[in-house]
């Protein structure tokens, strides 16, 4: 099972691939979609979903998983990630895909074992469940490696309970 999680962002849209065999994960790629802050946001919103076509088409995910926007106080935060997890979410659905949505404080949980968990502990556990000898940077790929364990970790439990009933 391939899985790319994706960290949506306007600016910096993280993504991270991992393959499952078994129970164990292995990172097999993770980066960060940049777009320019002075370009209007209709434009960045193409480029990201161009760039991240890309990435689709050369990783070849089996699944996709993309971390929900965290409203809390700033709404218009919150508009333009929603306008990112759409792109990514379109990316996927035109390859046919399934898509999974996964809000940040369950990204964590999965991840960490806390929900109020800080970036560094994230990339910090990405780091351990990955093997990897270094934590992966910048965050937002650190990140988005984070949504897909937490996806293979819901599709676990769901097999787990699926099994139980």
């Amino acid at each position: 099972m391939r899985v790319l999680g994706i960290d949506p962002g306007t600016l910096n849209l993280g993504y991270g691939v991992i393959d499952e065999e078994g129970r164990e994960m292995r990172m097999v790629n993770c980066g960060v979609l940049r777009s320019s802050a002075k370009l209007p946001l209709e434009r960045r919103l193409s480029s990201l979903y161009h760039d991240l076509c890309r990435v689709v088409a050369e990783c070849e995910p089996d699944e996709v998983a993309v971390e929900e926007p965290f409203v809390a106080d700033n709404v218009r935060s919150a508009l333009s990630l929603g306008r990112a997890q759409a792109i990514a979410i379109l990316a996927a659905a035109n390859r046919k895909l399934p898509v999974f949505r996964y809000p940040p404080a369950l990204v964590k949980q999965n991840v960490t074992n806390s929900g109020g968990s800080s970036k560094a502990q994230v990339q910090e556990m990405v780091r351990i469940q990955l093997g990897l000898s270094t934590a992966p940077e910048p965050s937002d790929a650190s990140d988005a490696l984070a949504v897909a364990i937490c996806h293979l970790h819901q599709r676990q439990f769901d097999c787990l309970l699926n099994k139980t009933q």
